[in-house]
């Protein structure tokens, strides 16, 4: 059977993004749980404005440029690229919960990465990048963060872990971008349902509503440069760091 290869990366990339993919994104809430508990974030509109406003003004579309750079150095199996873009973007995580979080759930996609990759055959996309190659992957696998690596600062990062995933099932960088997004909003999404608390077609609703402004964002994110990456968000970054003293909590810091 002759199998599409267009279809098969959107199957790839519905895999990576999708809310069941072990990584552990669905235990955090980036600061949510904390704004509604607060009673910043109270109902729907509170949470459209509050997305709205991250995928504008906030850290993600950044982020998402981040990915996109991740993307490009696995192709080319730029090791010196992933390991730069990785080191600034753990120096530009504004709280210790916040790095953390992305080292964990970096740690967990890389490993299921290496695992899918060993798992490869015929029906599954092409392994003609160089970065298939065992030097490599080898060199990739160094960026694993251990209970050292992270004390020292050289965890993975879930975003350089999803570029890299990303570029190794040969999903196109507008996509992975896109899809970056979406995964973000919707772990946030499903976040805010179970702390505000919002019904799950609401949760839908939000989604559906946002899909505009995660195609802005994303296309943001694929024209800035290196000098555009910056971001300030005070309100995100308290939330984040007050969550961890938070009396009771559904989602860990």
């Amino acid at each position: 059977m002759i199998v599409n290869s267009e279809s098969l990366k959107l199957l790839r990339l519905l895999q990576i993004t999708s809310p069941s993919l072990p990584v552990g994104a669905y235990s955090y809430s980036e600061g949510i749980e904390y704004l509604c508990s607060s009673g910043i974030i109270q109902n729907e509109s509170d949470l459209c404005l509050w997305l709205k406003r991250e995928m504008s003004d906030g850290f993600i579309t950044n982020e998402a440029a981040i990915a996109l750079r991740a993307h490009q150095a696995a192709i080319f199996g730029d090791i010196d690229g992933l390991k730069y873009w990785n080191g600034w973007f753990s120096a530009t995580r504004e709280t210790e919960e916040i790095r953390l979080a992305s080292w964990q759930m970096g740690q967990s996609l890389i490993k299921l990465w290496c695992q899918l990759s060993d798992c490869q055959s015929s029906n599954l996309a092409s392994s003609n990048l160089s970065l298939s190659s065992t030097k490599t992957r080898q060199e990739i696998s160094e960026l694993l963060p251990t209970a050292k690596d992270n004390s020292e600062g050289k965890g993975c990062n879930y975003v350089i872990a999803f570029g890299i995933v990303a570029a190794s099932l040969e999903i196109d960088a507008s996509d992975t971008i896109i899809g970056y997004i979406y995964s973000w909003l919707s772990n946030l999404v499903s976040a805010a349902v179970r702390s505000i608390p919002l019904g799950q077609t609401i949760g839908q609703q939000i989604i559906f509503s946002l899909s505009s402004d995660i195609l802005l964002s994303s296309q943001s994110a694929l024209q800035r440069l290196d000098s555009e990456l910056e971001w300030c968000g005070w309100g995100a970054s308290l939330a984040c760091s007050n969550h961890e003293t938070q009396y009771s909590r559904l989602f860990r810091s």
